[in-house]
This record gives structure tokens, sequence and C-alpha cells, in this order.
């Protein structure tokens, strides 16, 4: 069975937030996603290649293999968490829209940035769908998952 590639897009900036990441990626890789993890897989850390890279060569490496990611994906997961989206990865998810990704959002944080609305509305808007809890993101991966499978079998049996 082909694994779909996932990009992990979020806030990566604080002990809380990579834990968190590491957790939930670990949770969709045991259901057979391989997933982008750009603190874990991406230029952000000192290893091979970007081992005494100035910082405006990191910036610039970190941007040319993140957008590579996103294009290479099937499915963009963006953590939203926090007061308002991570920047960066909301450029990510303008790239991922433009390319008719599956778009989902992991939505956990009970802060409301806008009146009657948790997120701006041209954010909200480019996503498949949000999901408010982990297990409601996983059981729909899995499902996914699921149905892929179903739609292989179905295609060899004819």
């Amino acid at each position: 069975m082909t694994r779909n590639k996932i990009y992990f897009a979020g806030p990566l900036f604080s002990m809380a937030e990579r834990n968190f990441n590491e957790n939930l990626t670990s949770k969709i890789e045991s259901i057979y996603f391989k997933v982008f993890l750009p603190q874990r897989d991406g230029a952000e850390l000192d290893k091979p290649p970007f081992i005494g890279i100035t910082q405006s060569e990191r910036n610039k490496a970190i941007f040319d293999l993140d957008i590579r990611q996103v294009l290479s994906c099937d499915i963009f997961i963006f953590v939203l968490d926090g007061r308002v989206p991570d920047e960066g990865a909301c450029f990510e998810l303008g790239i991922a829209y433009n390319q008719n990704k599956h778009i989902i959002g992991l939505h956990t944080d009970m802060r409301a940035s806008f009146i009657d609305s948790k997120l701006n509305a041209i954010i909200e808007g480019a996503f498949d769908k949000i999901f408010t809890s982990e297990k409601e993101l996983i059981d729909y991966l899995s499902e996914l998952q699921r149905a892929q499978f179903d739609s292989v079998k179905i295609e060899q049996n004819r």
C-alpha cells in the first residue's frame, strides 16, 4: 500500500510545542502515514548538510526545503493552536491551498482571536476539515487509510 505523505505545519518554537508535534507525529506515523515534521526532518537543526551554515543560509534552506515538502505532500496538517496561527505555517497553508492539497486543521486551543470565531475567515476557509481533538484527527486519518486500502483492494480484484 502506498503511504500518503503528510506535511505537518504549526508552531515549533517552544519545548511544549515541539513535544506536542513529535507526540502527534508518532501517532500519525503509527497508522501508516509518512510525515514530514520540519523540526525533525528539516533544516532547523545542526545536522548534515546544515552544520556550520550562516543564519541567512539556514533561513534560505528552511524556506526551500519546506516549500518542496509542501508541494510534494498529499495531506497538509496545520496545528492552529496559539493566540493566532503560526505565520510561517499560514504561508505554507496558502501554498497547499493553491496546490489543491487535502488540508486538515487541529485546533484544541480554547482562546478565540476574532469576535464569534476562533480563526480569521480567510484562514478558516482554506480547510477541508478542522478537528478539536487529537482523537478526532487520528480517527479521521485512520478512516482515510482504510478507504484507500479498500479502494486498492477493489482495483486489484478487477
